[in-house]
């Protein structure tokens, strides 16, 4: 196969939100030529997807601090996040969101013409006493607003897009990182990229799981390429169930809902988060909602004894369903036939977001022990990557929040290293190529006995059932189990398009590779720590145990086996207590 060479020197894998915002600084603070490789569109990027806000002390509806969104984050992570990261963020978060407001992204305004804002799960003012108006909104569609905006500005700047090409390869030699192998999906060619300073946002994994808010292209590609490059992932047993997706479909029902006042019912019509959140009730963070919802099912009182509960927003009435809901109610009775202005909603926990990911220093650097010696030329930023800002489980509107914040950082870092300490393009080996390019042909001709539909359908109900919001020993033995016969029955997949235009049965088939991977460190990671921590909820070890598990794990994956190490938690101010709401 004949093998295009590309040469740039900033390389941006993924065009969500902090992959174009890291192109967008980069471009701004620096004359390197940056580039964006993308297997889909830029704005069908599943940053499209995030609804309810981006989490900022402004202040413009009652008083807040950056302080008491930084405790929020510290508590609401189960105290596993990262205390110094956390406070850079938090405190970075209101200028980036004005940024984001001068560069045209329409948010909602209060009266006075200020950014509006609304409550969100786990955040409150005086570090914890009640709720506070810290998400920062566009209706029900923030996400959406910010890509696209981003995108509008990328494009303004000139940055150069490779669309519908998708990276099969990291490529790390000599300790270093010097591009990518990708293919062009128009036409079946490889491509090699080399760049001065290559940089992941590839997204989450969320199709590892059966039910999930994911898109369909959330596969995991940046952990697989990043563990198969021999760089580990951090705390990637922390994968967190929103409480509100739609029942067996898992289409978000954004917290927004709860934020603007929605109430979650079971059976008998009760109100049960008064029961496992007193103070902020529906308000709780993610995981004790997730779990709140699985403790009702369990024992009985789904609606009409069945695995969901109802999200209540008839009380809100028409107009303000319409005005500050709308994707919300359009979803609901698209897919559902339900009216939310009329009735409940059936819910139930959704995969949503990996906490874990590419370990990084708070300038987008990966790091590859427990040291955090950085892998040179090496970049990563947004879900894929763990600065470890969410520790063991995420707040609402943070996500959007790391996206932005910790895209300004990795994109200001990369154009200050390759305009102060790189002079020229790395070499590159053509064995990487050859590698890829006989892979590739290998799946084309392969007639094989497997199919990419029922390992992917087997692995998905595995890591539902036995990985999922409630995890024990024996569930997640046996997940591991599975993964490890999948993997023998991969090697024998076969696809039924050999063409090179267009040929979804190969990406879907190596998409399938990279969801193995990941959800083997997903589980073997979990399987080994024994503990209940966020969304990592173990009813064989029920509590939280300090004293051995307040460390974050990394997993390598060497000869086919995920490794373990760990490394400690960064505490500053605020030393581990009970998590009560």
């Amino acid at each position: 196969m004949d093998v295009e060479v590309h040469e740039h020197d900033i390389l941006i894998v993924g065009s969500g939100g902090a992959g174009l915002q890291a192109a967008l600084t980069a471009t701004q603070e620096s004359e390197a030529d940056v580039a964006v490789l993308t297997k889909l569109y830029p704005t069908r990027s599943h940053t499209c997807a995030a609804q309810g806000g981006i989490g900022a002390a402004l202040g413009n509806e009652e008083e807040d601090s950056w302080e008491w969104h930084a405790y929020d984050t510290i508590k609401g992570s189960d105290y596993l996040g990262d205390q110094d990261r956390i406070e850079l963020v938090c405190k970075k978060a209101p200028e980036a969101v004005i940024e984001l407001e001068h560069l045209g992204v329409p948010f909602s305004r209060t009266e006075e013409g200020k950014i509006a804002q609304r409550r969100f799960g786990g955040h409150t003012r005086d570090f914890g006493e009640e709720p506070v108006r810290r998400s920062c909104y566009a209706a029900d569609r923030t996400g959406h607003m910010i890509l696209h905006t981003l995108h509008d500005q990328c494009l303004k700047h000139g940055i150069n897009f490779y669309t519908e090409y998708h990276v099969t390869k990291l490529i790390h030699e000599d300790g270093e990182v010097k591009g990518v192998v990708a293919y062009d999906l128009s036409d079946g060619t490889l491509h090699v990229f080399k760049s001065k300073a290559t940089m992941f946002a590839t997204g989450g994994f969320g199709q590892v799981f059966s039910v999930t808010s994911n898109a369909v292209t959330s596969t995991g590609d940046g952990y697989a390429m990043a563990l198969d490059a021999g760089i580990p992932l951090e705390d990637m047993e922390f994968v967190q169930f929103h409480p509100t997706g739609l029942r067996r479909l898992g289409i978000l029902m954004s917290e927004a809902a709860r934020g603007e006042g929605g109430i979650l019912r079971n059976d008998n019509g009760d109100r049960f988060m008064e029961e496992y959140a007193p103070s902020v009730k529906d308000l709780a963070p993610r995981d004790m909602v997730s779990q709140a919802i699985y403790t009702e099912v369990n024992e009985g009182r789904g609606i009409n004894g069945d695995d969901y509960v109802h999200l209540d927003l008839t009380h809100l009435g028409e107009e303000k369903i319409q005005s500050k809901l709308p994707d919300i109610a359009h979803f609901a009775e698209t897919y559902l036939g339900v009216d939310p202005v009329e009735e409940g909603v059936p819910v139930q926990p959704t995969c949503h977001y990996s906490m874990g990911g590419i370990p990084t220093d708070v300038h987008g650097r990966v790091v590859h022990d427990a040291e955090e010696n950085w892998t040179k030329r090496f970049f990563a930023a947004g879900e894929a990557a763990c600065v470890s800002l969410h520790g063991a489980n995420r707040l609402g509107t943070n996500a959007l929040v790391e996206l932005v914040v910790m895209g300004r950082q990795t994109g200001q870092a990369m154009a200050d290293f390759v305009d102060e300490d790189v002079d020229a393009y790395p070499e590159i080996d053509d064995v990487h190529a050859e590698e890829e390019s006989q892979r590739l042909e290998e799946f084309r001709e392969r007639d094989g006995s497997e199919t990419v539909a029922e390992l992917r359908e087997k692995l998905q109900n595995e890591m539902m059932e036995n990985v999922g919001v409630y995890r024990t020993d024996e569930k997640m033995s046996s997940a591991v189990d599975t993964i490890e016969e999948l993997e023998e029955r991969y090697e024998h997949v076969g696809i039924d398009d050999s063409g090179e235009h267009f040929n979804y049965d190969l990406m879907d088939a190596l998409e399938l590779g990279n969801l193995i991977k990941t959800a083997k460190s997903v589980a073997v990671g979990a399987l080994e720590r024994t503990e209940s921590r966020g969304a990592h909820s173990r009813p064989d070890y029920e509590e939280r145990n300090d004293e051995e598990w307040l460390k974050h794990t990394l997993a390598y994956l060497e000869d086919g086996e995920i490794e373990l190490d760990y490394k400690s938690v960064n505490i500053t101010k605020h030393e581990p207590k009970e998590r009560t709401y």
